[in-house]
């Protein structure tokens, strides 16, 4: 089973996203967009963008956690990934978003939101 992008509805009617893995693990989310369309834009980004390593910034958070945000060319993050234990396991993450971002489907679920 490939990746797949979830477009979800918050409650307070802003929309965002998650880009998973095959095994269902998220490895990417996005912010909150005040419409669906500015959400699909960035779905759309995520997949243009997410094949070029130079996209990616690496970082550690406070507390030491290794994780990262995806660039769109403008400079702009247009995702980011969950913290990681290691930095190995955070660049297993980027692979992971590399491979699975470009050819991801999306399953629209804010209908049911």
């Amino acid at each position: 089973m490939a990746g797949k992008f979830e477009l979800k509805k918050s409650q307070n009617g802003q929309f965002h996203f998650s880009l998973l893995a095959s095994n269902g693990q998220v490895i990417l989310s996005s912010e909150m967009y005040e419409a669906k369309a500015s959400a699909v834009n960035g779905i759309e980004s995520v997949k243009k963008n997410a094949g070029d390593a130079a996209r990616y910034d690496k970082r550690t958070a406070k507390d030491g956690s290794p994780y990262f945000v995806l660039k769109a060319a403008n400079g702009q993050v247009i995702g980011q990934s969950q913290m990681y234990s290691s930095e190995a396991a955070r660049d297993g993450g980027v692979a992971s978003c590399m491979n699975h971002a470009p050819g991801a489907r999306v399953d629209d679920q804010t209908a049911t939101a």
